[in-house]
């Protein structure tokens, strides 16, 4: 199954990266850089995909996407 994943520069915290899954924020994560961030948090959700699943409850769907323009001037 594929989830998306949200990253981006932590505001608070310089050089740190949060990875962030919008349909199971049980997965969310962190890391160094983009791609540690996104290590720990395939690690998290490969952990609370196979919880649930032991617990006989289903997967959750992934969000839907979209691109949204404004203007900002």
């Amino acid at each position: 199954m594929k989830y998306t994943a949200i990253l981006y520069q932590d505001p608070e915290t310089p050089g740190v990266w949060i990875a962030e899954f919008p349909a199971i924020p049980e997965a969310d994560s962190f890391g160094q850089g983009p791609e540690e961030a996104l290590a720990h948090a395939k690690e998290a959700l490969e952990l609370v995909l196979a919880h649930l699943k032991a617990e006989g409850r289903p997967l959750p769907e992934d969000v839907r996407v979209a691109g949204v323009g404004v203007d900002a001037a």
